[in-house]
């Protein structure tokens, strides 16, 4: 559900909103998008993540109409572009409520990915999630204006 304001931010998605967070890790998911889907993947990661007992990767995510620029913030090194074609599926998880997660193909082939990060707090997390969506609603609008 987009607030009614939201326009007044697609000047600035349109440059790429920025957020910090920890990621957490990936895995494998079989199918692209669903609340219970995410939810069980999320678990997994965490407790992956807790299990692995290393510090988490600070990132930051460059949300945009074109998709997810994931960085490295201490290396400023690019970790992943994805494609906002490649996202299925983005949530801000109910239980794990600091956690924001994505559902995208993998870039190699068919498989897909849920990615999951760290957010400092649930509204961070309720906001990241807000922005994607705001960004498949701009892309849309673009694909649209640039069919006609």
């Amino acid at each position: 559900e987009l607030p009614e304001n939201w326009t007044d931010t697609k000047e600035t998605l349109l440059e790429g909103m920025v957020f910090n967070v920890k990621y957490l890790g990936m895995t494998l998911v079989g199918q692209p998008k669903g609340e219970d889907m995410a939810s069980a993947a999320i678990r997994r990661i965490v407790a992956m993540a807790r299990a692995g007992a290393k510090k988490f990767r600070k990132v930051t995510l460059t949300v945009s109409p074109k998709g997810i620029v994931i960085t490295d913030t201490e290396t400023a090194d690019l970790m992943e572009n994805v494609s906002i074609y490649r996202i299925s599926y983005c949530t801000a998880d109910k239980t794990q409520d600091k956690v924001f997660a994505y559902v995208s193909q993998s870039q190699f082939n068919e498989t897909l990915e849920c990615h999951a990060f760290l957010c400092q707090k649930k509204k961070i997390a309720q906001a990241v999630t807000l922005t994607v969506a705001q960004a498949f609603k701009v892309a849309l609008d673009l694909w649209e204006n640039a069919q006609e």
